[in-house]
């Protein structure tokens, strides 16, 4: 199967099934020298475990992370890192009803015509388990990131369903199940979870996700720009139906008196274009937003065909998670780093030397605040 890899320089290919013994991927292209073991990795696969809250999939898996290769005496060594995260709690009856059948807003249909069978259990490599291994991978590149020049990645829901989650503090994040920067309406984010399981349905999220401290110069015109590479690695995570930089799809109504960010000696004055010009980054806080679909798999019957081309009603049992933007934050951040280590390396590979007489400038003026995102 082809798609599999992410990347250029540093190259992140993932394999394994939903529930197959074990999930994975490997990292080729890492420098050497880097100090790194399971623990650098392990509290980001937490942050995505499943089996958290109430308001996930209980499948109870633990995700713990083991390092087969490219690691000696704790350094990487340039080699490719294998990360190895097993399965320990599939329950693949549960995906039986469902294998004459095609879920409604699943990749079923679609992936049956495309390979002529298909894993029906969890969906096999269409599952949202898959993220896992690019969580790892992820943590990888944060590490490396924030080494060699400080960057810093965070994330944080901005709506579940219908509800928007205004931002209060980003200290709030770890402190609900919703990766909410909000402490004062995770009550009625309950409820309305709550009320979601009851009717058997599910609902759709945004989240937004930030890099702070990124050089200047990253991404490559024409095709290889950073903004399109982000894009392009932001729609490879299941269910995101749309990707904003910047102020994304505001900027329609917006002036370019107002859109184009004014440049003074003391920073920018404002953050529009998402840390992103002309396809380069420049030095600005990267800002990105991704939309992220109503759960697929839920409980009310769906009209549906079966294998023959008859109609057939669908029911999805198992455990799902009613809103999957619920645990997308760690999957954003992750897929960020490893877009923004892959061009990193990219360009210390062909630009290493250049060096240019216009000083730098602040990432943010006196009129941004760095901390709070773009409004939805």
């Amino acid at each position: 199967m082809s798609g599999s890899t992410l990347g250029h320089l540093f190259r992140v290919t993932n394999f394994g099934e939903s529930h197959g013994p074990a999930i994975g991927c490997v990292i080729d292209g890492c420098p050497p020298g880097m100090a790194l073991s399971e623990a650098d990795i392990q509290p980001e696969l937490d942050r995505r475990r499943p089996g958290t809250s109430r308001f996930v999939t209980q499948r109870n898996e633990p995700d713990v992370v083991e390092i087969l290769s490219g690691v000696y005496e704790g350094r990487t060594t340039g080699t490719p890192i294998c990360l190895l995260i097993r399965n320990t709690d599939q329950r693949s009856k549960d995906y039986g009803n469902i294998l004459n059948t095609f879920r409604p807003g699943h990749a079923d249909y679609a992936y049956l015509h495309k390979y002529g069978l298909r894993d029906p259990r969890g969906g096999g490599r269409a599952s949202a388990r898959m993220t896992a291994p690019t969580v790892g991978a992820g943590a990888v590149a944060r590490k490396w990131l924030a080494l060699q020049y400080g960057t810093t990645l965070d994330g944080h829901m901005t709506q579940i369903g219908d509800i928007t989650v205004p931002f209060e503090s980003m200290d709030h994040v770890p402190n609900n199940p919703f990766f909410a920067a909000n402490a004062s309406d995770i009550a009625r984010i309950e409820a309305y979870m709550d009320e979601l399981r009851r009717c058997g349905d599910s609902c759709g999220a945004r989240i937004a996700v930030t890099a702070r401290n990124v050089p200047v110069g990253l991404g490559e015109p024409l095709f290889d720009k950073l903004d399109a590479s982000i894009a392009f690695a932001m729609m490879g995570i299941n269910a995101v139906k749309g990707v904003e930089i910047g102020a994304g799809f505001a900027s329609v109504a917006q002036r370019g008196t107002t859109h184009g960010d004014e440049l003074t000696p003391e920073g920018f004055s404002a953050n529009n274009a998402g840390g992103v010009l002309g396809g380069i980054s420049t030095g600005q806080d990267i800002t990105v937003s991704i939309a992220i679909k109503p759960t697929s798999s839920i409980r009310s019957p769906r009209q549906s065909i079966d294998l023959a081309g008859r109609p057939a009603t669908v029911e999805t049992f198992g455990r799902h998670d009613p809103c999957v933007g619920i645990r997308a934050t760690p999957i954003a951040e992750a897929m960020l780093a490893l877009v923004l280590m892959d061009h990193a390396l990219r360009h210390r590979a062909q630009c290493g030397d250049v060096r240019v007489a216009t000083p730098p400038i602040p990432a943010q003026g006196p009129r941004t605040d760095a901390s709070a995102p773009l409004p939805p």
